[in-house]
């Protein structure tokens, strides 16, 4: 599935549209750029690394393909911010990590996380008109690529823990387990230190821990509540993921947990 939808799109040729400066001031206002960055670089490292250590031809290639577009959604982003002048924090190195396998696992599990809200706000800031319809047509091949990349990932962590001796089963979910509490810790700790970085930045924007629910106030023009940013997640994670293979698993805690929430919300 994942090799078949390829789009072989390249970011030097994507035409950023010109935007008003009202437009211009609300997405440079947005406090998600230096996160999306550096989120992106992780991503694409973490993911290629672990395909250097697949043996398996066809899985190889397919997470290549997988690391390739992660790679490329930061280039999307390095030439978003030079078109409408978005001032970022300094990035980090990116280090090859040394666990692949568990390195990967952070990466498709953080972008399980990430893709769920971003479903929501990309569907948000359109109706709302947030965003010109000129700049949501050039975001959507992004979102598109970001739900084939969950269904790759999900379906692959079943196959591979189908897959194992029943001891090693123990140990790759206790593996999951320690990868949850890290990204949980991560971050909080990384939204932490890009606040940090972009208030000593003259002219950005600090960053928000807290973007699904503030920066959805702000797309919605202050009328959106917890309860609506919820439905309109879970409705839009349906819809985006209802066309591909009945067969292919669905990204499940996510969603389970925002309709735990969403029964104690009004």
């Amino acid at each position: 599935m994942l090799l078949d939808t390829h789009n072989p799109y390249r970011p030097s040729i994507v035409d950023w549209p010109a935007l008003d400066p009202e437009a211009r001031d609300r997405l440079v206002s947005l406090p998600i750029w230096d996160i999306a960055m550096q989120t992106e670089g992780n991503a694409s490292l973490r993911v290629l690394s672990y395909a250097n250590i697949v043996a398996d031809p066809l899985l190889r290639e397919a997470i290549e393909i997988d690391g390739f577009e992660e790679k490329r959604h930061k280039q999307v982003l390095t030439n978003l911010v030079a078109a409408y002048g978005i001032r970022l924090a300094p990035e980090p190195e990116y280090l090859p990590p040394k666990h692949p396998e568990w390195s990967f696992l952070l990466a498709g599990f953080c972008e399980c996380v990430d893709t769920f809200f971003a479903f929501g706000l990309f569907a948000l800031a359109k109706r709302s008109g947030f965003f010109p319809p000129e700049l949501v047509d050039t975001f959507e091949p992004v979102i598109q690529e970001e739900g084939r990349h969950i269904i790759f990932f999900v379906n692959w962590v079943a196959w591979h823990r189908r897959n194992l001796p029943l001891w090693r089963r123990v140990f790759f979910a206790a593996k999951i387990v320690s990868v949850w509490a890290f990204l949980i810790w991560e971050r909080i700790g990384f939204a932490r230190g890009l606040d940090g970085a972009a208030r000593a930045q003259p002219g950005s924007t600090p960053q928000d821990n807290n973007f699904v629910f503030t920066g959805s106030r702000a797309i919605g023009s202050g009328n959106v509540s917890a309860a609506a940013v919820i439905d309109i997640c879970l409705s839009e994670n349906k819809r985006r993921f209802a066309g591909y293979d009945p067969r292919l698993l669905r990204p499940r805690l996510m969603p389970r947990l925002m309709r735990f929430a969403r029964r104690f919300m009004r």
